[in-house]
């Protein structure tokens, strides 16, 4: 009953922790585009794919005491920082063996910014188009961002790394 939660525990868990709403978004979406077995359904967002179910999990995990949520005051903004509790180590033993296959993936994600991160998600979440038509559409749907081409090489670099 509570696999998918236990899968989200695990996975911030390899992580090391996660710093940020948004990028914990964008790791889990990617990781399910990698072929990791997460269920949550994902639609397009101002800022790239975005789950109401992993909301809903992250909430319910910090509620039943799995996960801790600081709040960092950034000025302008408030930023969240995830965390596996004691518990939550226990608790992801549901699993019997994590659903990693390369912990290192986890760490690959969240080595990089927010920004990187929603540029690849969207970017995966338009997999279907060709190569321009993807580029197309990200500046069409992310155009204030100004991604450059290098930026957009090194995302489609680095899915093909998380790909292969």
């Amino acid at each position: 009953m509570l696999q998918e939660h236990a899968k989200i525990v695990d996975f911030i868990a390899i992580a090391e922790g996660v710093t940020g709403r948004k990028k914990l978004q964008k790791m889990i979406y990617i990781m399910k585009k990698m072929d990791m077995p997460f269920q949550e359904k994902y639609e397009f967002h101002i800022y790239g794919p975005y789950s109401e179910e992993l909301t809903a999990r992250v909430e319910e995990l910090c509620d039943m005491g799995f996960l801790s949520e600081a709040l960092e005051d950034k000025g302008s903004y408030v930023q969240y920082k995830y965390a596996v509790t004691e518990e939550g180590m226990e608790f992801r033993k549901v699993l019997g063996k994590s659903i990693l296959d390369t912990p290192m993936t986890a760490g690959k994600l969240n080595a990089r910014s927010g920004r990187f991160l929603e540029l690849t998600a969207t970017l995966l979440y338009f997999d279907n188009l060709s190569c321009q038509e993807q580029i197309d559409k990200l500046h069409a749907v992310k155009g204030k961002l100004n991604f450059t081409a290098e930026e957009i090489d090194e995302a489609f670099a680095f899915i093909e790394e998380l790909s292969s």
